[in-house]
């Protein structure tokens, strides 16, 4: 968890920065179906004895947000292309100078 954290805030590259969000929503995905095992429990399928059966919603949910996963780092990726497109770069120094750049020579023509 820890390192997709780290990764997302200290890495300039916006490439870096998406592998890093992932890598801290995996690490979620894995610690809540950690979480909901419960010691000895089995499929919930039904036998004729009772026994401890694991809970199928957090795997459920998991599924879920999976798909939101992807679905975030897809337009996570296309928002990228674009400041490529806009910028020439991808990584979040150089584009902070270009911002500034062009923010002066606004200014500039405005006077």
């Amino acid at each position: 968890m820890m390192i997709g954290l780290y990764t997302t805030i200290a890495m300039r590259n916006l490439i870096k920065k998406v592998i890093g969000i992932n890598i801290f929503q995996i690490s979620v995905f894995l610690f809540y179906i950690a979480i909901s095992k419960v010691k000895q429990g089995t499929a919930p399928v039904l036998w004729d004895k009772a026994v401890v059966y694991d809970n199928p919603l957090p795997h459920v949910l998991i599924l879920t947000a999976i798909v939101v996963c992807v679905s975030t780092t897809a337009v996570a990726l296309a928002l990228v292309v674009n400041i490529h497109k806009e910028y020439g770069t991808i990584e979040e120094d150089r584009i902070l100078e270009k911002q500034k750049l062009g923010y002066q020579q606004e200014q500039h023509s405005i006077e």
